[in-house]
């Protein structure tokens, strides 16, 4: 105010929320993101449907595939999105839980603001609380051979149970840990993977119980012509970058013709110039061709002529795909082509029933592909999701070599030995961790209601358990009893669950210091002018 004047720094189209409504704002956006993905949780939870503008629908129980499907216009809850999509992007699993995590945190530093208490104390407890969360999740873990099949297995059908494709979970759970040893690879000690080794390439019409393994690459476009073979044994493939095609010249010519004889001429030194090209592709020894780009009638006629099976217009990704997984070199132009820079399979093949050549067959591929059917495009898109699910926990299993039980257990066990080291701490922070404490209990009760049971009868029953030194110890969702996890094969790569603790935590942290937002809204927003 200057001599009873206000002065005005913003424009009449900032909305400013300000102090403890700033955080109330945040914090109830949490929890409706929270409440919206809840039912998700677990085996036995349920799936949204969700319609686009468009009229696109997706049906799942994938978290980031929800909240990525769903338009939010609140800065905090974009935040609480992110960490989903970060939890998704690191580790490939947990990211309802990550989310259920933030939404829990924000509700119990709610009831701490209400108590006056600052939110740097909560912000200070907190991160207590999540340094000591992680020396308690750690002491948890246990080591695993990173080629132990079994193990690997229990830890992808713990990932993808729940999901719409759970009858085929034990194929799926096969395929998965196959494709990903594959392509492992070792680094001094440490076992490194690629996400991008393994392709996955989806085909509808067919049972999901079709799904396999293929050793080699899948193209998604036919032969170029019907007189080619459909089927190529011990195939031997070029892989060609420019079309096989009479370039047309760069600058503006022509060409006077007056006879017949010269038109005659000049389709025969076009067919010629074809025929050479095909001539080159033959005489290397291929069978099979992958352009990048086209391929001319006259080309097709020889190249079937001489029984090779060719495909034009190949994205450049699929070319770079086959050339790694097939150890081939790609070539600039066929009269490159030499039997060193081909690439050998047992097989390559057009399916008949889908526009999509598969080679396969390659002998310790760099990169393999995953082939997954299913009888509608939902189904298929569904199986899509929880294959990138468990090739994922895989990857991070084998990376780390390390496991932690599933079923709720090591959230229990957090909010056992987390009260605990809140009374070691002492003063406001003790209430802080004590409440960072009481926020993980969200997981086994969501868990529990999810499954039809009473989740305060299972929550006491989990606590009584870990405070009996039972740390193992979580809800078996199918009979409501408490079992050991572990030995029931209900396991979890413990990346996933140190990913979900530290992201919800930073998450929470940077929202609950906010006292001040300025949105600014769109022109067309804007009160009228006077």
């Amino acid at each position: 105010m200057l001599a009873q004047q206000p002065i005005i720094i913003l424009k009449q189209n900032v909305e400013r929320t300000q102090g403890y409504e700033a955080q109330r704002s945040n914090i109830a956006a949490a929890k409706a993101l929270a409440e919206a993905v809840r039912s998700t949780l677990g085996p036995r939870g349920m799936d949204k449907m969700l319609i686009d503008g468009t009229g696109d629908v997706t049906i799942t129980n994938d978290g980031i595939t929800i909240l990525d499907e769903i338009s939010v216009q609140h800065p905090g809850a974009k935040m609480v999105i992110e960490v989903s999509r970060t939890q998704d992007e690191e580790v490939g699993d947990g990211t309802t839980t990550a989310v259920i995590l933030v939404g829990s945190l924000m509700e119990q530093a709610e009831s701490l603001l209400n108590k006056k208490i600052h939110p740097t104390v909560i912000c200070r407890g907190y991160r207590l609380g999540m340094q000591k969360a992680l020396d308690i999740l750690q002491s948890m873990a246990s080591k695993t051979d990173p080629y132990n099949k079994d193990v690997m297995k229990k830890i992808v059908q713990t990932a993808i149970t729940g999901k719409s494709i759970e009858d085929v979970k034990d194929k799926i759970s096969e395929i998965s840990v196959e494709a990903v040893m594959k392509v492992a690879t070792k680094n001094g000690t440490k076992i490194v993977v690629n996400e991008d080794d393994v392709k996955i390439k989806k085909q509808t019409g067919a049972s999901m119980d079709d799904a396999e393994l293929i050793m080699g690459c899948v193209i998604e476009k036919a032969r170029v012509n019907q007189e080619m073979p459909k089927r190529i044994m011990n195939a031997k493939v070029a892989l060609v970058q420019k079309e096989l095609e009479i370039k047309k010249t760069e600058v503006k010519s022509k060409i006077k013709i007056s006879t017949t004889e010269q038109v005659e001429a000049f389709a025969e030194q076009e067919r010629e110039t074809l025929k050479g090209m095909a001539d080159a592709v033959i005489a290397s020894g291929a069978n099979v061709l992958l352009c990048q780009k086209g391929i001319a009638d006259a080309a097709q006629y020889y190249l079937a002529k001489g029984g090779v099976l060719a495909i034009e217009d190949v994205p450049e990704s699929d070319m770079k795909f086959a050339a790694r997984s097939l150890n081939a070199s790609i070539v600039s132009k066929p009269e490159d082509l030499t039997k060193s820079v081909l690439g050998i399979a047992a097989k390559a093949e057009q399916l008949d029933d889908a526009e999509m050549v598969v080679i396969s067959g390659i002998k310790n591929p760099k990169m393999v592909t995953i082939l997954l059917r299913g009888s509608t495009y939902y189904l298929v898109d569904e199986l899509e999701r929880a294959v990138v699910d468990a090739t994922r926990v895989v990857m991070d299993a084998m990376e780390d070599g390390l496991f932690v039980p599933g079923g709720a257990a090591v959230e229990s066990e957090l909010v056992v030995k987390l009260r605990d080291y809140a009374v070691q701490i002492g003063g406001r922070e003790q209430m802080a961790i004590e409440a960072y404490a009481d926020a993980f209990a969200a997981v086994p009760i969501t868990l529990a209601e999810n499954s039809g049971y009473n989740p305060i009868d299972k929550l006491v029953e989990l606590k009584k358990a870990h405070a009996e030194g039972k740390k193992n110890y979580g809800l078996n969702v199918y009979t409501g009893n408490l079992v050991d996890m572990q030995k029931e094969g209900v396991i979890e790569p413990l990346r996933c669950k140190r990913q979900a603790i530290q992201s919800s935590e930073e998450a929470v942290e940077m929202l609950l210091r906010v006292d001040d937002m300025m949105v600014s809204q769109s022109g067309k927003n804007m009160p009228p002018m006077e």
